[in-house]
């Protein structure tokens, strides 16, 4: 069967599911089937992007132009379920970047000249856990790698328009799908539901012969206020919980290491408006593993005010990557933006624009560039 006789084949059917799921309860507020032990639930997710990208060239290559580019940036299908009190399970598709010229490039298909059109229908979630306690928790399949914050956080809830480039370093070189692996994970919780951690074996990347080591990766959070029991975290509640979390987290694979820390907060005010501040801390070497990744301390801090009467979040971000060696100091770039949420209905309708200046360091002869983006964002689940 070809890609696209499948894509279309698979969406008819979940559009048939999603229609039958509406007969047993019309009035009800969510999509699902349930039965005496089985539940079922469907969603979607659709971020559509235009953006104005500057050309970050060296001064000896002439004027900087601004790409330009209309596309889907995620553009996913989602079922998640359980099966008595103790199974759960999630599985999410998605067709990333689709419409993203030129030289598009996502997933499994790459393409040289031209819109990518189709560039790639992948699964992104496919994972199936066991509830053994309050303690202890087993799931197995794709899934997003325990090893920050940042890599745990749900794609509809930045402060941000996106997830920051700082925090994605390892996504290549570890053959990872937007941050997600395939693996074992056990996940639980103590100290009142306040203190949890999530550590599992991945596959990472598989040389030839596929005989090197796994990908191993642990990740502990404490939570002072609500407690955050979700597979993805939020970033931003909108004025309805109050987080506050510290966390650290880290993986390896052969020489391979990271780590990484952060503070998490959402606080509402007056009546609800919320208060939001993200501090990450990255470190990423591939030592001899991955020359890709040379030795770096990446940071990242975010803030943002939910305006709830005008339905508005202006935001604002810097990040930087700091290279260790010296011979790599002119990789060393800031970059810093700002801009604001809409929430025409939440995070199931809203509006985003950014403005973004990256300003490379340390005598670079690349040029300081800018980025304008914009997204619309779609949600139901």
């Amino acid at each position: 069967m070809s890609t696209t006789l499948f894509q279309r084949t698979l969406l008819s059917v979940m559009v048939c599911t999603l229609m039958l799921a509406l007969l047993p309860a019309p009035a009800s507020a969510q999509l699902q089937l349930k039965t005496e032990d089985i539940t079922l639930k469907f969603g979607i997710q659709g971020q559509f992007w235009a953006d104005w990208t500057q050309d970050a060239t060296a001064a000896t290559a002439g004027p900087q132009g601004y790409a330009q580019n209309f596309y889907l940036l995620r553009a996913r299908l989602m079922m998640a379920g359980t099966i008595g009190d103790n199974i759960s399970f999630f599985f999410q598709t998605d067709d990333p970047k689709l419409g993203l010229s030129p030289a598009g490039t996502a997933a499994t298909k790459t393409l040289t000249t031209g819109n990518a059109t189709s560039p790639g229908f992948v699964i992104q979630d496919a994972w199936a856990a066991y509830k053994v306690n309050t303690h202890l928790e087993l799931s197995a399949g794709e899934m997003l790698v325990p090893n920050s914050r940042q890599g745990l956080q749900s794609t509809l809830s930045y402060y941000t328009v996106n997830i920051s480039a700082v925090s994605t370093v390892s996504n290549s070189a570890l053959v990872e799908s937007a941050l997600r692996d395939v693996g074992f994970q056990a996940r639980g919780y103590f100290f009142d539901d306040r203190l949890q951690y999530r550590g599992g074996i991945f596959d990472g990347e598989r040389d030839a012969n596929g005989r090197n080591a796994p990908r191993p990766a642990l990740y502990l959070q404490y939570d002072f206020f609500d407690r955050e029991k979700e597979y993805a975290y939020a970033g931003t509640a909108l004025g309805k919980r109050k987080i506050l979390a510290i966390d650290i987290g880290g993986d390896k694979q052969g020489s391979y290491r990271s780590e990484t820390a952060n503070l998490a907060n959402d606080t509402p005010v007056n009546g609800g408006d919320e208060v939001g501040l993200n501090f990450n801390y990255f470190h990423w070497d591939g030592r001899q593993k991955f020359t890709a990744i040379p030795d770096q301390n990446n940071y990242l801090m975010e803030a943002a005010y939910y305006i709830h009467k005008a339905k508005l979040q202006p935001f604002a971000k810097f990040e930087t990557q700091d290279f260790v060696l010296a011979v790599n100091g002119t990789k060393d770039i800031n970059r810093w933006g700002m801009g604001a949420n809409y929430y025409i209905h939440g995070q199931n309708l809203k509006w985003t624009v950014q403005y973004t200046r990256a300003l490379p360091q340390n005598g670079s002869t690349i040029r300081p560039s800018n980025a304008f983006t914009t997204q619309l964002q779609v949600f139901y689940f």
